[in-house]
């Protein structure tokens, strides 16, 4: 079980209305979400921002969003996030290809040098400590806008706030997540870990 029960998604109205973004983006809400309803203000906050975050304002797809999401839930090793970005990336149409093909993004033919960077870019960011430099710079500018930079960068620091919170609170993964995870990253090792629900 989690360090802390989510709670039945009928606990917070407000949230509730709110949460019917991740029906589209996940096919259920969350149970990292029905956890922050311990405390509504910080459940709803979190959606607005993950719908901010989520929002198309330039070239960064919504699949291109979630691939990010994936690389920087993988590079921190939270299962949890993992799951549901190559589940999100799956639901806003990445071509089949580059999800079965995720972890070679640097090398598959299926990956555009944009892509690569925004990919790069993603990890560089999402270790500790954080490794952008002048390159990786140089390599974004080449393909996207500031703006577009903005809306990358506002992807992997809001999985870094989840991989923090999923990893610690050991959120049990809902049945969805774990079919797109075994179908995409179960060949190369995923596996629930701590979130099967066991754990605390």
């Amino acid at each position: 079980m989690a360090l802390v029960k989510p709670l039945d998604p009928n606990h917070d109205p407000d949230t509730k209305q709110l949460a019917e973004f991740f029906n589209e983006t996940l096919g259920f809400c969350p149970n990292s979400v029905l956890t922050m309803q311990h405390r509504p203000a910080i459940s709803k906050a979190f959606i607005n921002l993950n719908k901010a975050v989520m929002a198309n304002e330039g070239r960064v797809t919504s699949a291109l969003k979630r691939m990010i999401a994936w690389v920087s839930s993988n590079a921190t090793g939270c299962r949890y996030c993992q799951a549901h970005a190559i589940r999100a990336a799956e639901r806003y149409g990445a071509e089949q290809e580059q999800l079965d093909n995720i972890w070679e993004y640097r090398t598959h033919a299926a990956f555009s040098d944009a892509e690569r960077a925004a990919l790069d870019f993603s990890l560089a960011a999402s270790q500790v400590p954080n490794a952008i430099d002048a390159d990786i710079k140089a390599r974004l500018y080449e393909h996207w806008n500031e703006g577009e930079i903005v809306e990358m960068l506002g992807v992997i620091s809001l999985f870094g706030y989840l991989n923090r919170w999923n990893d610690s609170m050991g959120t049990s993964i809902e049945d969805g997540a774990v079919e797109s995870a075994e179908q995409y990253l179960g060949k190369t090792g995923w596996e629930k870990g701590k979130h099967d629900g066991s754990r605390y």
